[in-house]
């Protein structure tokens, strides 16, 4: 008895041996040999050919979102709520995706958005024409570390061009020059109307930031800088704060609203008695233990209100709770109190004001004690009490207040704000620029177009295609604000062969060739070159891909009649 591969392998070459047999006895019989090989050559060029479909199908989604004639998108979650925008990963995070391919072309816009916090669309359009321009050497087989290798000569060429030639660096000291820079960010968003105030909103929230230690910058606005968003007043009510706005109200009624020159402390503690981390059980032998128990409870809290009181503090912000016998011990001695705030917005207070978290009350000293901040006040904004410290002497953190007409509004304002927030951090990480409305990528097109017939062997054709791939920035453009596409990218290509001719681009709202520099539609050098490499990369990657192996069981189709899926399908995108 034989193991089942030996049997195959011997019937295999029986049938061989049989039909050499009846050639040889009758040479009017045909002989047919199958190469095996081919066969699974044409199963993963099956494979590539569906992933650049996946990935076209994608992009093709948002590229209506390109430019400041972008159309909105409407979504709804799977909760019934409704997100309209034109941001490219808020559109993509909501749509639910079978393929796996389409699933990664997603993925490069979360990772866009973490990396340089603007040009998620861009990225998605790019990553799918890169991808679409490669079918053609799939279907001609060629093979697939061919045309990547080829992709990776004219990237590198690309970033090479990028950085050298067509950077330009920016004083971030004139603040004019900056804000018209972000006004391009800002220009293709809902909130283009205000854009002046967006600008300067997301310029002061950086600068206040901003921390250079030992020649290192670290911008963190995810952690310092907060928006808060409350429905009602209009847009122009939109404020920054040089300080911090918390959502609360003092815990007593007695306490001080109005407080100018405040001496801040912020504990991480609780200001009533400890109670125990399970059951606790105790044994009670006379009735005054029971009143012995109560007094030690309140000697407890006194204590620790003695403390605090030592150290002559106005405020008080704590991360936990405030027993009602605390709060009256406070009252008495003047101090405002404020109960479980939480740890984000007790980390940007401190930041603020100087001040710094102390865990137990007995380990205070006069050093923890916060004195930058100019003004505590407590307002009512809509129909709830929130805190203000403001007027502080040198904030590392704040807090960016948005009105807006409803919800909906409120959310997508906050979305562009955030990108407005993130293009300005790109300019002081590095403060260099590049043409926007398509200039860069049609002068880089028109280089490596030239550069390709220097390449070498068969490698020319993917890294020209490469080249036409990234005319699909300006060509989009033209065709969002409906203009006449062939015509003007003809005239486009045209003026970028002459030189001095790099920084002519299309103008988003008329459709008309325009030169950006006398426009003053700038994009930073840091989100372009994200852009490229990501859409390159990811566009190889997916290339590379011969053969999607599903480790998913599939649901028995066949009770309900109807077929099972084909091998090489995926499911719909």
């Amino acid at each position: 008895s034989q193991p089942a591969e030996l049997q195959s392998l011997s019937l295999h070459h029986y049938s061989t041996c049989k039909a050499f047999h009846t050639a040889i006895m009758n040479p009017n019989t045909p002989v047919y040999v199958i190469n095996q090989q081919a066969a699974k050559g044409e199963e993963a060029r099956a494979v590539q050919l569906q992933n650049i479909q996946a990935g076209k199908a994608v992009s093709d989604i948002i590229r209506t979102c390109l430019g400041p004639r972008a159309m909105l998108k409407m979504l709804m979650d799977p909760m019934g709520g409704i997100v309209m925008t034109s941001d490219g990963n808020a559109i993509l995070r909501e749509i639910m995706v079978q393929h796996p391919a389409a699933k990664s072309m997603i993925e490069i816009a979360r990772a866009q958005d973490e990396e340089v916090g603007d040009g998620t669309t861009t990225v998605i359009i790019l990553a799918g024409e890169v991808l679409s321009v490669a079918a053609q050497f799939m279907q001609e087989h060629m093979h697939p570390v061919t045309v990547i290798g080829a992709y990776l000569k004219a990237l590198d060429d690309a970033l090479t061009i990028l950085d050298k030639e067509l950077a330009v660096p920016i004083d971030l000291t004139d603040t004019t020059q900056v804000i018209d820079t972000i006004k391009a960010v800002v220009g293709t968003k809902l909130v283009r109307k205000h854009s002046q105030l967006v600008c300067e909103i997301a310029l002061g929230a950086v600068q206040t930031v901003l921390l250079e230690d030992h020649g290192r910058k670290e911008i963190d606005l995810k952690k310092y800088a907060k928006v808060e968003k409350i429905p009602g007043g209009e847009l122009e009510d939109s404020r920054i704060l040089r300080g911090v706005m918390l959502n609360k109200d003092v815990t007593h009624s007695k306490m001080r609203r109005r407080i100018e020159k405040p001496r801040i402390l912020l504990l991480d503690c609780n200001l009533e008695y400890k109670k125990g981390e399970s059951k606790t059980d105790a044994e009670l032998m006379k009735q005054e233990d029971f009143t012995k128990m109560l007094q030690l409870e309140e000697d407890y809290i006194k204590r620790m209100v003695d403390d605090i009181v030592a150290f002559k503090p106005d405020l008080i912000f704590t991360e936990k709770g405030i027993s009602d016998l605390a709060q009256h011990y406070l009252v008495k001695h003047n101090i405002t109190g404020m109960r479980r705030v939480r740890k984000s917005d007790n980390l940007r207070i401190a930041r603020a004001t100087g001040a710094t978290i102390v865990s137990r009350t007995d380990e205070i000293k006069e050093s923890d004690i916060g004195l930058g901040a100019g003004l505590f006040d407590i307002r009512k904004v809509g129909d709830e009490y929130f805190t203000f410290i403001e007027e502080c002497d040198n904030p590392k953190a704040c807090t960016i207040l948005l009105r807006g007409a409803s919800k909906d509004v409120l959310m997508e304002v906050e979305r562009n704000l955030q990108d407005a927030m993130q293009a300005t951090r790109n300019l002081f990480m590095d403060a260099r620029l590049v043409a926007g409305g398509g200039a860069t990528e049609m002068e880089l097109a028109v280089r490596l177009t030239e550069k390709s017939k220097s390449v070498e062997g068969v490698q020319q054709w993917p890294y020209k295609a490469l080249a036409q791939a990234l005319e699909v920035i300006p060509r989009t453009l033209i065709q969002n604000c409906g203009g006449n596409a062939i015509r003007t990218l003809t005239s486009l290509r045209a003026k970028h062969a002459t030189t001095g001719n790099q920084t002519v681009g299309v103008d988003g709202n008329t459709g008309e060739l325009a030169d950006m520099k006398d426009l003053g539609i700038w994009e930073s050098y840091r989100v372009k070159a994200q852009s490229l490499k990501t859409a390159v990369e990811t566009a190889i990657m997916l290339l590379r891909i011969d053969k999607v192996v599903s480790g998913v069981k599939r649901p028995q189709q066949a009770s309900s009649g109807q077929a099972p899926p084909q091998p090489g399908s995926m499911g719909p995108v």
